[in-house]
């Protein structure tokens, strides 16, 4: 039996109004009440990934940021691995030259310089990972994250880089230019000590090398005296391929790209179905 479940947030736990279905509530209880440790490992801030967990009734750890911040299920930061503040600038002056919106992921919050862009940011990761939902509704969705001041508007990104009084988590760079964002991709892998993978269609997430999913995860159940393969890491995107390979069981979620499917071990229902309370009952019978 599997010791520790990790699973995405997006397109994998939440359905596409970004909840947490009754179905996958009650498995991970199950799994708690075993003795499993289960840790939710998504690309949101710490402050964008809890609502969607407390609203469910749930506590457990979170991996925020694809892994540059971890934090306890009471809430307290238990590890950091911030972008080298010069890689941070380095990075950004390239999504500049090459037309990308993104934003800056910070130990101090989420900010932004395109209030309108942002919330265009969330409705991509909505819809890819939900093609069927409702548009409307997921613009609604979408546009809490300003509402409800889950990111912050500036004028320009500098005070970020400068002064020492921000750690970089995370820059999310977006274009539905795929060649721009192509291209970014490439003079991004030109910059050492960083990493940019995909939770969506149209974006980059820019992170330290070592801040990866994949990477807290090994931490965190070397911590509790786990082996990784007694570790199950549930997810539908490219940004969940570092879980997959150090997990000893990796599934793909029903609605996950087939290159991701093709990389796991299996594949469960959509998050629509509540393919993470398959997956969990699946190890627990």
């Amino acid at each position: 039996m599997m010791k520790c479940i990790a699973s995405d947030m997006d397109g994998t736990l939440l359905s596409s109004t970004q909840k947490i279905s009754t179905e996958n509530k009650d498995a991970i209880l199950k799994a708690q009440a075993m003795g499993i440790e289960v840790i939710v490992a998504t690309g949101r801030s710490y402050q964008e990934a809890i609502p969607a967990i407390k609203d469910a009734g749930l506590s457990c750890p979170v991996i925020c940021v694809n892994g540059a911040e971890v934090r306890s299920a009471e809430g307290e930061i238990v590890a950091q691995t911030p972008i080298p503040i010069q890689q941070a600038k380095e990075a950004a002056r390239k999504l500049i030259e090459h037309e990308a919106y993104f934003e800056v992921y910070t130990d101090k919050g989420t900010f932004t310089n395109d209030a309108a862009k942002s919330v265009s940011i969330i409705l991509d990761v909505i819809v890819s990972a939900n093609p069927d939902v409702n548009y409307d509704l997921a613009i609604k969705v979408a546009e809490t994250r300003v509402t409800q001041g889950l990111i912050t508007e500036v004028d320009d990104y500098d005070k970020l880089f400068t002064g020492g009084e921000y750690q970089i988590y995370k820059l999310l760079a977006f274009s539905f230019d795929r060649d721009k964002l192509g291209a970014a991709k490439t003079a991004l892998e030109q910059i050492d000590g960083i990493v940019a993978s995909s939770s969506g269609h149209e974006n980059l997430e820019i992170t330290s090398r070592d801040a990866q999913k994949g990477l807290a995860l090994e931490a965190f159940v070397k911590e509790k005296g786990i082996s990784l393969a007694d570790t199950m890491a549930i997810g539908d995107n490219f940004n969940d391929v570092s879980m997959f390979k150090m997990a000893g069981r990796s599934v793909a979620m029903g609605n996950a790209p087939e290159a991701i499917k093709a990389l796991c071990d299996v594949t469960t229902l959509t998050n629509e179905e509540s393919g993470v309370a398959k997956a969990i009952w699946g190890v627990l019978e």
